[in-house]
């Protein structure tokens, strides 16, 4: 979600999901990771993206108004992309909060240098994922490119 709680880790949230560069977990709205790929370094280039079905199709919040389009989107992004939901890992939580339509299924992706590390299924929350860094200290720096592939 936009706002996304300032004490809490990407990924920590139902709806979430993050990659975490100090431990290569990945997390999926739990505080508790899952191995997933190999710890980053000063330098690194870290990717994170969302692959949409063919048949999908971007509504906005309003049920009246035409679809918007769809397609694949991509942005090199530290860390992981958060939403207030759930991480569809549970798929009794995407039908009780009406989230489990046809083409609300996405794989979420990882990349470190350019390699890919993984990819996850989610259920897309309502309203969508928000590009999301989280911080370990004050004096830690990034840099942000959001480059949508197509769309």
């Amino acid at each position: 979600r936009k706002d996304y709680p300032k004490d809490r880790h990407p990924g920590w949230n139902k709806g979430s999901i993050a990659y975490h560069a100090d431990d290569g977990k990945v997390f999926m709205g739990s505080g508790t990771g899952d191995p997933f790929g190999p710890r980053c370094n000063k330098g690194d280039i870290m990717g994170c993206g969302v692959l949409f079905p063919r048949d999908y199709e971007l509504r906005s919040d309003s049920e009246e108004e035409e679809p918007l389009g769809g397609g694949e989107q991509y942005g090199d992004l530290p860390l992981g992309w958060g939403e207030d939901g759930d991480s569809g890992e549970d798929e009794e939580y995407c039908q009780a909060a009406n989230l489990h339509k046809q083409g609300d299924k996405v794989q979420v992706f990882f990349t470190r240098n350019g390699k890919l590390i993984g990819k996850k299924d989610v259920c897309l929350p309502k309203g969508g994922f928000y590009p999301t860094i989280g911080m370990m200290s004050s004096q830690e720096k990034v840099r942000v490119e959001l480059r949508p592939l197509s769309g």
